[in-house]
């Protein structure tokens, strides 16, 4: 019996470490990702100011599982009624229960030049090509337009306008975003807070401006035109190749079928109280651990159980988090229950947070090193 784990983000880690403990030694585990690396991506923009912190924030795989094989490749599709997974170099693999843990890429909405012309932020290629190209065109002045207000969107701004107050540049940052506020998935003292570390930092907020398209030197929005010198977009998330392009809906169980499992931002799920999970690190590591679960007495069950009895039932994810955290450039705001932390406070939370993946991954060494980057920052 063979379970793959497709991915080896926040969710395929943690579901491949919980199902090294959980599945009998009998059954094979197999994890393939495209590289030999767990990122830890909701801390890549830091990389952008201090280059220094990707030696923290990448884990090898082979040091943080023990059993799992470990197959570095790309997933190119899933075969789900043949039980079968296609890879870009080597022979397909088979499977009795798979999790899709491929993660998003970014969405483009087929806005006209978008694509061509703006840097997305998904991993430390991406965070090293923004770097470049600040110092190549903006580190005596000019202007960078960020696209989109997520918490993808607000750390770049932050970390630019704290980089180019660094650097006394005098770079003018945009921070551009189709709704009416800044971080519009979260509770409203999150966004006023939020907004406020942005603006002390100058960053220039312009809500309820709909991209249009883009040429290489002007975005083009409902509202005006913007002159740029660099353009990084984090305005959504899109499904990756492998899936079709599409993030499949899926109930509280995270199944696709009876064997295949969609986990983290690969899917858009709906939890046990039919409220839509939002994309979050947190919330792929939950759900992780109630697939791993899952999987796990489907294996028994198979491999022991009387079949004239019903087969286990799937546990429901909930979507349930303390709070909210976010990097501001050399700030950082926190929501924990309806309390919002800003400053110090809200800096060593960050730090926390990263750590403590980190640790539970077994990169005990590296969860230091990131924290010294981050109170530091």
């Amino acid at each position: 019996m063979r379970v793959l784990v497709l991915g080896a983000g926040y969710a395929g880690l943690t579901l491949a470490r919980d199902l090294e403990r959980r599945l009998p030694a009998a059954v094979e585990l197999t994890v393939v990702n495209d590289s030999p690396f767990h990122l830890v991506q909701h801390e890549v923009h830091r990389a952008i100011r201090r280059p220094s912190v990707a030696d923290a924030i990448e884990v090898p795989l082979d040091e943080a599982l023990d059993r799992a094989e470990i197959v570095v490749d790309r997933v190119t599709d899933i075969d789900r009624t043949g039980r079968r997974v296609h890879l870009a170099d080597a022979d397909p693999l088979d499977y009795d229960y798979c999790a899709v843990c491929l993660g998003a890429t970014t969405a483009y909405y087929d806005i006209p030049g978008l694509e061509s012309h703006a840097i997305p932020l998904k991993s430390l290629d991406d965070a090293a090509a923004i770097r470049a190209r600040y110092f190549d065109a903006c580190d005596d002045g000019g202007r960078v337009v960020v696209g989109g207000a997520g918490l993808s969107g607000i750390q770049v701004a932050g970390e630019l306008a704290t980089l180019s107050a660094e650097e006394d540049a005098h770079t003018d940052i945009v921070l551009v975003e189709q709704l009416d506020t800044v971080a519009p998935s979260f509770p409203e003292s999150f966004q006023r807070a939020v907004r406020d570390e942005l603006l002390d930092r100058g960053v220039e907020i312009r809500t309820e401006t709909t991209v249009e398209s883009v040429s290489a030197s002007t975005v083009e929005t409902d509202t005006g035109d913007l002159d740029y010198e660099l353009l990084i977009w984090a305005g959504g998330l899109a499904g990756q190749d492998a899936m079709g392009a599409d993030r499949p809906a899926v109930r509280a169980d995270l199944r696709l079928d009876r064997r295949t499992y969609v986990v983290g931002d690969a899917a858009r799920a709906v939890d046990a109280d039919g409220e839509p999970v939002p994309a979050s690190a947190s919330a792929a590591i939950r759900e992780a651990k109630v697939v791993g679960e899952n999987i796990a007495e489907q294996v028994a069950y198979e491999q022991t159980g009387d079949f004239g009895d019903f087969p286990p039932r799937p546990r429901q994810y909930r979507f349930d988090v303390p709070g909210w955290i976010v990097s501001v450039g050399d700030g950082a705001v926190a929501q924990v229950g309806p309390s919002i932390f800003c400053g110090s406070a809200a800096k060593a939370m960050k730090a926390t947070v990263g750590a403590g993946h980190l640790t539970s991954v077994g990169a005990i060494s590296k969860a230091a090193e990131l924290v010294e980057e981050e109170l530091n920052s």
